[in-house]
């Protein structure tokens, strides 16, 4: 195993450095640094932007407009893009839906989805999770029923993030009540400007609305809008998965945000208390760790080997990595790490008050919303035992 990047991904690398740090916008990359609210415009800005570069497709092959690139190139793309405070790319449409319409999809679907999806113009929701229905999403009861050239879909998703800006949204459905649970979903595209799709907003612990209910109404949906075969949806929805939970592992991010945790530590002192820094030398001793597998899978991948799959292991470590940058980001900047005020922040204010610095706001908010990464993706108690079942035998 060769973990060394060749001169030539070193060359790409810098290529992809210029490019990313030359056009990303500097307001939008203020706010990542300092974990600011990002609005839809901020993120279908930069999605737009990578879109007219062929960028926003980073992982797709060449034949479906895609940069063709293997994967080392795309792990360096994805570091370059955090170490510059880019805006992770919303994954439902690129990361997500595009891969399965690609291998399951017809030629119509495929050129009828895909460039709306290359280029950011159209916002792709998810609507997996149900209320009952999270991690056991075979359990689904959402209900598609054949009527003619359409369907008819009636049912409740949940957890829907960011599904208040969603233009499309891909679903697990219920087309038959026969056999195992897994033997009678489908995978189907709706039109969120459908009659009878109503979202609704849940606000959470952090004052925002990052995820929504989707209530589906007698809601018509084309026939010609299924993916693959009826019944078969539990097939594509594993091949989904595979790419939402390696996206969680977002082993860039944490790299990123463990520098951000070392300068709020030193901006409030406690750096130099040797038992504050030792927790931060464990934590980077997990993320450095979780790079090394990263690598291990691309080198295997680059060498033509099929690499265990690990994707449930890298989505356990990645979110509890999560969890524990932003508990240490609250406990270094202590009180300064409540205040969370919505309209303040609109308005420019940061925390730069006596004993605070800009780094220290909105902590609160990002420690509550990190508490839901362990479960969502499939929670970390189901992915042990695949991981279990699949990797150790």
């Amino acid at each position: 195993m060769d973990l060394a990047f060749t001169p030539e991904e070193q060359s790409f690398r810098e290529e992809v450095r210029a490019w990313v740090r030359a056009n990303l916008p500097q307001d939008i990359a203020h706010k990542v640094r300092h974990s600011l609210r990002l609005t839809r415009d901020d993120l279908q800005n930069w999605a737009k932007i990578l879109g007219k570069k062929g960028w926003l497709g980073y992982g797709w092959p060449k034949q479906f407009g895609g940069p063709g690139w293997n994967a080392v190139q795309k792990h360096l793309f994805e570091e370059e893009c955090a170490l510059a405070c880019a805006p992770r790319i919303i994954p439902f449409g690129p990361v997500m839906v595009a891969p399965v319409i690609m291998a399951y999809g017809t030629p119509e679907q495929q050129q009828r989805f895909l460039p709306g999806i290359a280029s950011g113009e159209v916002w792709w929701s998810q609507g997996y999770s149900e209320p009952g229905s999270g991690s056991d999403l075979a359990s689904v009861k959402t209900r598609a029923e054949r009527v003619g050239d359409k369907y008819i879909v009636n049912g409740q998703k949940t957890w829907t993030t960011l599904g208040q800006y969603g233009e499309w949204i891909f679903c697990l459905v219920r087309t038959s009540n026969e056999g195992k649970p897994q033997t009678g979903i489908s995978f189907l595209l709706v039109d969120m400007k459908s009659p009878g799709v109503t979202v609704r907003p849940i606000k959470l612990l952090d004052g925002e609305c990052e995820v929504n209910e989707v209530f589906f109404d007698n809601v018509e949906v084309p026939a010609e809008n299924l993916i693959g075969e009826e019944n078969k949806g539990w097939t594509y929805a594993k091949h989904l998965l595979s790419h939402e939970r390696t996206n969680i592992a977002d082993v860039n991010r944490a790299k990123r945000e463990l520098e951000r945790l070392k300068r709020i530590a030193k901006a409030e002192g406690v750096y130099e208390d040797q038992r504050f820094r030792d927790e931060i030398a464990k934590l980077e001793v997990d993320v450095v760790a979780l790079e090394m597998l990263v690598l291990r899978v691309l080198s295997a991948e680059k060498s033509g080997k099929n690499p265990l799959d690990i994707a449930g292991l890298l989505k356990i470590k990645g979110s509890e990595i999560q969890q524990r940058y932003s508990e240490l980001m609250m406990l270094a900047a202590g009180p300064f790490s409540l205040p969370f005020i919505e309209e303040a922040m609109e308005a420019g204010w940061q925390g730069d008050f006596p004993g605070g610095v800009a780094d220290n706001a909105p902590l609160a908010s990002t420690y509550f919303n990190m508490r839901k990464t362990t479960i969502y993706g499939g929670s970390n108690e189901v992915q042990r035992n695949i991981v279990a079942q699949t990797v150790l035998g």
